[in-house]
């Protein structure tokens, strides 16, 4: 890990090892800018992404990739419906001298790519909980440290209903971001194909240790934020709560639930990154903004009214923005 003299220096040296990221992750993942992005900033925030597209988005890949850019240890989950708690964390075995031990689970690894995570029933869903929040996990009453960093980064598969079980809000609220994947453009899709159908596979280097991310972590925690930067996120979160004094009108008409304190946290913590990787060292309301869609997308439930009218979260929160 190089040594940095002041936070400004190691500032620059992040914005300047992000871009080193995304070029590396542009080798194998053609488009998806804003998707990328997004993802390495919630890794800087020390949060989990959820990712939500069709099949056959590259999904699954682009994970696979950032896990191969980074130089961490990386398991793959695949949820399916018969997938049982222990199967994610591990589980205690009586060993050849007959005492208790425990084998750890894929669970065990910097970076856990949780595949289609919606397929698999809430008990093993809630394995997960424990582990997103408190970055460990207890088994036969023992609590056992997962590694640092740590990241959930899952897959959703909006368009396939059926033998799917929709994650509850306790759980959507461990995700940092909710990041959708839209169809690539035209020459994007074109470029896929073509790199996708030939002989040439690129080799993808190391760029950023785990050593380097913990460092980088506690830079984005110490970056300064004015007070009105804060407050407008708090304002922000506040107008999406239909119960409050300061709720929108929008709100009281479309929301059922708002989004709860961590929306805050994140938000202020999404912009603190996306400043520093735009070269800024301290963020403004424009940050908070570009933080908006992927922290509040998943944390505001829309009422019945909303759903009949086909009122998206998506348009609520570009409204109150």
């Amino acid at each position: 890990m190089q040594e940095f003299k002041t936070d400004i220096e190691a500032a620059d040296a992040l914005k300047v090892k992000t871009e080193q990221l995304r070029k590396a992750i542009g080798k194998v993942i053609v488009g998806q800018d804003d998707v990328v992005n997004k993802l390495l900033i919630a890794i800087l925030c020390n949060g989990h992404s959820l990712l939500v597209g069709v099949p056959g988005l590259a999904k699954t890949l682009l994970v696979k990739t950032i896990s191969d850019v980074l130089d961490l240890s990386f398991k793959r989950i695949q949820f399916t419906p018969d997938l049982m708690p222990s199967d994610i964390t591990g589980a205690e075995i009586l060993n050849e001298e007959r005492h208790f031990q425990f084998v750890k689970g894929p669970i065990f690894a910097n970076i856990i790519l949780a595949d289609e995570i919606n397929r698999t029933p809430p008990k093993t869903q809630a394995a997960l909980l424990e582990a997103m929040q408190e970055r460990n996990i207890t088994a036969g009453g023992t609590l056992h440290k997962l590694p640092a960093p740590f990241f959930v980064l899952a897959t959703q598969n909006p368009i396939e209903q059926e033998g799917t079980y929709p994650l509850p809000e306790a759980q959507l609220d461990r995700f940092m971001f909710q990041v959708t994947l839209d169809y690539p453009s035209f020459a994007e899709e074109v470029m896929i194909v073509r790199n996708t159908t030939g002989a040439y596979t690129s080799e993808l280097s190391k760029v950023m240790t785990g050593e380097d991310i913990l460092y980088f972590q506690d830079l984005v925690r110490r970056v300064p934020v004015p007070d009105n930067v804060l407050e407008y996120a708090v304002g922000l979160v506040q107008k999406t709560r239909p119960g409050s004094a300061t709720a929108a009108t929008i709100a009281k008409q479309y929301i059922a639930y708002g989004a709860g304190p961590r929306a805050s946290q994140y938000l202020i913590l999404g912009a603190k990154c996306n400043a520093l990787l735009n070269g800024k060292y301290s963020p403004d309301i424009e940050d908070v903004r570009a933080m908006a869609m992927p922290v509040l997308r998943h944390r505001v439930l829309r009422n019945y009214k909303a759903e009949a009218e086909g009122v998206t979260q998506e348009s609520l929160i570009k409204q109150l923005l």
